[in-house]
């Protein structure tokens, strides 16, 4: 059974949940997204395994998960990545915030997010069990796409990029 990390809007912890339960309920946990670019400047996308038990077939950001108890959000964000990608990347905290969508099969995310950045040209060696596919993209290519064809991809991804967008500017992230 797995389980996460109940919060407050603060991120003190409130309790432990089975994680479908919690998804059910709307519940506020730990979640983190992790956004992998090249040195081209292009997002590394993952199209879900079909088989997830929500959003399954759709395309998102490299990885996303959660933490688990007494788990750092670095150490479970690393530990996703290799169990999905098979990579290891030099990750960096960019910003959290909280948000709540709605998704498919009646389940909530409600999640106080740490999104992390990080930089490879490593090809990935996916976990089939958790992604059907990958693919580098541009990333001003991807936000017109996600605008014209919203469908495909996941909620949290619709609102993680444009608060990547503003990160990478802010920050100059693509003039590193």
């Amino acid at each position: 059974m797995e389980e996460v990390v109940l919060v407050d809007q603060k991120n003190n912890v409130v309790g432990y949940m089975e994680k479908m339960e919690a998804h059910e309920k709307g519940l506020l946990h730990r979640a983190f997204s992790i956004f992998i670019f090249n040195t081209n400047n292009e997002l590394l996308l993952q199209q879900r395994a079909f088989s997830k038990y929500h959003s399954g077939g759709l395309w998102t950001n490299t990885c996303c998960s959660h933490p688990r108890k007494q788990e750092k959000f670095i150490d479970a964000a690393n530990r996703r990545l290799i169990e999905e990608m098979g990579m290891s990347v030099a990750l960096e905290k960019a910003f959290s915030f909280i948000y709540k969508a709605h998704l498919d099969q009646d389940l909530i995310e409600h999640e106080l997010d740490w999104v992390f950045i990080g930089r490879s040209d490593d090809l990935p060696q996916i976990n089939k069990e958790e992604v059907a596919s990958c693919k580098y993209i541009n990333f001003q290519d991807l936000l017109i796409d996600v605008n014209d064809n919203p469908d495909i991809y996941t909620e949290w991804l619709k609102i993680c990029l444009n608060k990547v967008s503003q990160h990478i500017i802010k920050t100059k992230y693509f003039e590193k």
